[in-house]
């Protein structure tokens, strides 16, 4: 099959640091081309190198595009060949409509007028092709995430692409929003649509690659044919050693009740509606305790409306956390009591992406830093130091940029920052989004070693494996209160989906 993309010997350097050198891909026209490989290991300064983010001259290298040399000086140029990238981070304007959004930069104008009749018309035809039935004057804000990936794309078809460069494309996106997705891939390959996927979901990978590359370290290691595709050996190219277990081995030591949770009920911040209903849960000292949901069941809400209660108003039920009932009124309240919350959006609500790591570790419990309340800087070094040895941390100083980190490093800027209040209770919401394989597994063994400390871990995710291979107990929540609880041993996703839509249909009949 005749490759639509050559890309050979790319080097790109920054200053200090080498991201990726002498990386070679060959990409087949018609194809799903999988990229994969640990956070930092170079994916994304590939694919901002191809699509002109960083212009020709800027890399060493070769770009054969069609069979020809490629020299994109900006994104606009590639575009113009045909190559659109989707970052993870969406490209939406909230406040403009879905046509709005599809045709901006490329309006539908004559004589530098637009004409709206026909962007409306090829907007309802573009929406047609991804599977939506929304009107063209729909705000994109009020469009879930999941349909917001699919004007993406209609957005990048509307720029006639030839190579469509997915990033992280199903990162925020539950199962079903998911599974539609991988669907229109599958259906635009058919169109002749070459693509190129980012993913750190290697059962996705196996669905609709027809070959995998895989960089470590900023150098190709491996391509692979559809037939050679599995998981474990993935995972051996990526972090360079087999990973015999997914998840670590620990031997659980439950204790008394740590935290309960009894009646909690909130209703919306703006609307007249109950968000969450009369949830009551436990949490035992040395216990991780999952909680499993669709989207919309109101697992975040909980949580947020728990910790200081910044989510909702009208907020009833009582909470015992280490055998007193705390005041959890406000964050720092919370806090002060002993409850920490890691936010499934570590970029907008977890941290401080322009500040260093040493300012976003203390910044939960500046007291910890203070002598006679005074911040001493000092202090504050040698306390970040500690969490980055500790934690593992990938920079060469403290002094690093938060921004500069890897998804999986920000991540555990974000959990140092929470253990430094010393929690009794750590909720995790989402906490391995977006990040790769080996960083999982070191998420993962944090969370053991936290357990194994006499803290109490409530994990929510939206991948059933990951809870399943960590959790002690399972709460099931839908519509805003519990389904069900599962132990270890009768847990397991069939029986997890099976006390939701048992719920569902509760609720209806209700």
């Amino acid at each position: 099959m005749t490759a639509i993309l050559d890309m050979q010997g790319i080097t790109k350097t920054f200053p200090g640091v080498k991201a990726l050198s002498n990386v070679n891909l060959s990409v087949r026209k018609g194809e799903i081309h999988a990229i994969c490989g640990e956070n930092g290991a170079g994916k994304s300064t590939l694919m901002k190198v191809l699509s002109g983010v960083y212009p020709h001259g800027s890399y060493d290298g070769e770009i054969l595009y069609d069979g020809k040399p490629a020299r994109f000086r900006d994104i606009r140029d590639s575009e113009h060949a045909g190559i659109v990238i989707i970052h993870q981070e969406l490209a939406l304007v909230p406040l403009l409509s879905v046509a709005e959004n599809l045709f901006l930069g490329n309006e539908v104008a004559s004589g530098g007028v637009i004409n709206w009749p026909l962007a409306y018309q090829k907007t309802e035809a573009l929406l047609r092709k991804v599977g939506l039935s929304e009107a063209p004057t729909t705000k994109v804000e009020k469009l879930g995430v999941g349909k917001q990936q699919l004007v993406e794309i209609a957005k990048a078809l509307a720029k006639n692409v030839r190579l469509l460069i997915l990033d992280e494309p199903t990162a925020a996106l539950q199962e079903n929003d998911s599974q539609k997705l991988l669907d229109l891939m599958l259906e635009l390959k058919e169109q002749g649509v070459t693509q190129i996927i980012i993913s750190h979901k290697l059962n996705e990978i196996r669905r609709v690659a027809d070959r995998v590359t895989v960089i470590r370290d900023g150098s190709t290691v491996s391509t692979l044919d559809r037939s050679e595709i599995t998981e474990d050996r993935i995972i051996r190219d990526m972090v360079g050693r087999d990973m015999a277990h997914r998840y670590p081995d620990r031997t659980p030591k439950i204790g008394e009740v740590l935290m309960e949770v009894l009646n909690w009920s909130v209703m919306h911040p703006d609307q007249p509606r109950q968000v969450i209903r009369n949830v009551s849960m436990t949490v035992r000292k040395g216990e991780i305790v999952g909680i499993a949901g669709l989207m919309g069941s109101g697992r975040t809400e909980f949580a947020m409306s728990l910790f200081g209660r910044s989510y909702g108003r009208d907020i009833k039920g009582d909470v015992t956390l280490g055998g007193s009932k705390p005041d959890l009124s406000t964050v720092s309240k919370a806090i002060d009591a002993g409850l920490a919350y890691v936010t499934e959006d570590r970029k907008a609500l977890g941290l401080i992406l322009d500040e260093p790591i040493l300012r976003n570790v203390s910044l939960a419990n500046l007291e910890g830093i203070a002598r006679r309340y005074i911040l001493s800087r000092g202090r504050e070094q040698q306390v970040a130091e500690g969490y980055r040895k500790a934690m593992n941390i990938r920079t060469p100083s403290v002094f690093q940029r938060v921004v500069n980190l890897s998804g999986g490093n920000q991540q555990k800027v974000v959990l140092s920052k929470w253990l430094f209040t010393e929690p009794k209770v750590l909720i995790l919401d989402e906490p391995t989004r977006g990040i790769d394989v080996g960083a999982k597994f070191e998420i993962y063994n944090i969370m053991n070693e936290l357990a194994g400390q006499g803290h109490g871990v409530v994990m929510i995710s939206s991948e059933m494996p990951e809870l399943l291979g960590m959790c002690d107990r399972i709460y099931v929540m839908n519509e805003g209160r519990i389904a069900g609880e599962l132990t270890k041993s009768e847990a397991s996703q069939e029986r997890i989906m099976a006390l939701i839509l048992q719920d569902g249909m509760k609720g209806e009949a209700a």
